[in-house]
């Protein structure tokens, strides 16, 4: 067999051996293609789930906001207000009868509730939860379970006017012995 004629078969053996190895690769870049199409599919119906979950939990919260009231201290007992506590009963050893206190109560609003916080020389003693119901306002403090000395606040003022509220403060300490206190709030001048 000539020489050339070697060349050629063995340049067309190349070109088939090149051909097929190609074919085959361009068979594993169709099934990847084809794979990856799926994935795109599949991330795409999974994302519209999650742009319809998204959409529902919106409309929920937004019913949810619209339902919910956010109670409000009004202005005229809105602020700040000097508060002078008396202790008028007790059979508890920490507070004795004729025990007086004067502190600044605050009256605030927070995103989610009203609450009153009581300040003793610029120190924040005491923050009290409170609602006002039926022209009364009532505050409770109670310490977590955690705490050494279970100690529950409950405080009704139902004297309620533009300069003063007055009303009473009950301590119960470890479910044992209370203690009553007279409260008076005056707005500072």
């Amino acid at each position: 067999m000539p020489r050339s004629t070697k060349i050629l078969l063995l340049c067309c053996l190349s070109i088939f051996l090149f051909s097929c190895k190609e074919n085959e690769r361009e068979k594993q870049l169709d099934a990847r293609e084809k794979l990856l199409s799926e994935k795109e599919n599949v991330f795409s119906q999974k994302e519209a789930e999650f742009d319809a979950l998204l959409k529902m939990r919106d409309s929920l919260y937004a019913k949810k906001v619209d339902s919910i009231v956010i109670p409000t201290w009004p202005e005229d007992i809105l602020g700040k207000w000097t508060g002078k506590v008396i202790c008028t009963e007790s059979n508890c050893s920490d507070y004795v009868i004729g025990d007086q206190r004067t502190d600044i109560w605050e009256f605030v609003n927070d995103s989610l509730q009203t609450s009153v916080n009581v300040y003793s020389k610029n120190n924040l003693v005491r923050t009290y939860a409170g609602k006002l119901e039926n022209n009364e306002i009532k505050l409770n403090f109670k310490t977590d379970s955690t705490s050494s000395k279970l100690v529950d606040m409950n405080i009704l003022l139902n004297e309620i006017s533009p300069e003063k509220i007055r009303g009473k403060r009950t301590i119960t300490v470890n479910n044992n012995c209370s203690a009553v206190f007279s409260v008076e709030l005056v707005r500072p001048k």
